[in-house]
């Protein structure tokens, strides 16, 4: 299931940032260089957030067919076990203001912005879970901890929405900023997992699903379109 959420997920997050988010962006009044400036840093800052281990997303974990040692989750838990709800509460803050931002922009683009983030958000928090389960913590309390993780999305959403609707302007900076948060994670986090299946029975479905993907985000772009 989180292999095939994972697949699911390059196709919707490749797809909003590069048939949607970036062209509302550079379809506005602001300064394109600018914009392709954001892009660039954008790309190195999750670069370098998730290389200082602020931002996490891990979706290894004992049994994930990966061939981890026993006392796998243990040893990354034991590291990091906090600094991974954390992180995951400052992603999900920042997801908020996105969402927000793309919902401003166009409900079409908020819609698909957040279907995007779902997608990659459950492979996420099962993978999350699942470690801080191996680690110590009881069902109950992995539990109430992700949840907690999850309402900062909500928090981020509402300052999102009301911060970003006095100043428009910040939208299209926005917009360029999570699409370069899609495509790093699409490209160096779920992309390599997947090239870890490389027989033919393995890759069909991930091709299928990717297509999926695309197709769902390009639907409901095709539906904006009409309106």
């Amino acid at each position: 299931m989180v292999d095939r959420m994972v697949s699911l997920s390059v196709g919707i997050l490749l797809s909003t940032s590069l048939l949607h988010a970036l062209p509302e962006a550079f379809e506005s009044k602001a300064d394109s260089h600018l914009l392709f400036a954001m892009l660039l840093g954008g790309l190195l800052g999750f670069f370098l957030l998730e290389k200082f281990a602020i931002l996490r997303h891990s979706h290894h974990y004992e049994g994930d067919g990966h061939g981890h040692e026993h006392g796998h989750d243990v040893h990354e838990a034991g590291k990091s076990g906090w600094m991974i709800l954390v992180g995951d509460g400052l992603h999900n803050f920042t997801d908020g203001i996105l969402i927000a931002a793309a919902f401003l922009a166009d409900p079409h683009l908020g819609l698909i912005t957040g279907l995007a983030i779902i997608a990659h958000e459950i492979p996420q928090e099962i993978g999350d879970f699942i470690v801080l389960l191996n680690a110590g913590f009881t069902r109950t309390r992995a539990y109430v901890y992700n949840l907690l993780s999850s309402v900062m999305a909500i928090i981020g959403g509402v300052l999102g929405y009301f911060t970003l609707g006095q100043v428009s302007d910040w939208i299209p900076y926005v917009l360029v900023f999570a699409s370069s948060g899609f495509i790093y994670i699409a490209v160096s986090d779920l992309m390599p997992q997947m090239q870890r299946r490389s027989t033919l029975r393995e890759t069909i479905p991930q091709i299928i699903l990717i297509a999926v993907g695309v197709a769902l985000v390009v639907f409901v772009t095709g539906q904006s379109h009409q309106h």
